[in-house]
């Protein structure tokens, strides 16, 4: 069976994702945009009331397939917190290693917008990364590991902060000092 066309609608929001992960929210126009995906302004209009609710829908619309690439990136389900992690961060870290590495479309976006809290955009990525925290809350829980919603509120921050200093300074060592820093965090489980 043959995949189905993109729907104007899908080439608004893939223009709109590579011109936002490229450039940033503000430095791309509502014009680059339709530009990218062949249509007019005003078609993108028409299926979009603005550039705030375009950027909510590319956050939306990536949320499923960044769990999927996660859930991918961690291994098989009977494998030990520990692999997981292990596999997660040498993940992470080779993503970072990558020549068009921008970091987290998602943090970037939400930083580019800190004084806009109530943003549509800013709205996408509390719940893309929520939705993050809880999944490998339940990694960690299917793992046997204890208080898992408070390890995987922490291995958010080294995982954030690794990928936000590897940005900082170009360089993916910041990436392995989270990983030994959550695996540490696992060991510390079991003293």
């Amino acid at each position: 069976m043959k995949d189905a066309a993109p729907t104007t609608q899908d080439k608004i929001l893939q223009s709109a994702y590579a011109l936002f992960f490229k450039h940033g929210f503000a430095r791309v126009s509502v014009d680059a945009i339709a530009e990218g995906a062949n249509v007019t302004k005003r078609t993108v209009y028409y299926h979009f009331p603005s550039k705030d609710d375009i950027a909510a829908q590319v956050l939306t619309a990536q949320q499923d397939l960044m769990l999927q690439e996660f859930a991918h990136w961690v291994g098989p389900d009977d494998a030990t917190p520990h692999d997981k992690l292990n596999n997660l961060f040498a993940k992470l870290q080779t993503w970072t290693q990558s020549p068009t590495w921008l970091g987290s479309g998602y943090s970037r976006l939400s930083m580019e917008l800190a004084d806009l809290p109530g943003h549509p955009a800013r709205k996408a990525a509390r719940t893309h990364k929520r939705g993050v925290e809880d999944w490998l809350a339940n990694q960690l829980a299917a793992g046997g590991l204890g208080n898992p919603g408070s390890r995987a509120r922490q291995i958010m921050i080294l995982i954030e902060g690794g990928m936000a200093l590897a940005l900082i300074h170009g360089d993916p060592a910041y990436i392995q000092a989270a990983a030994d820093a959550a695996i540490a965090l696992l060991d510390d489980d079991k003293k």
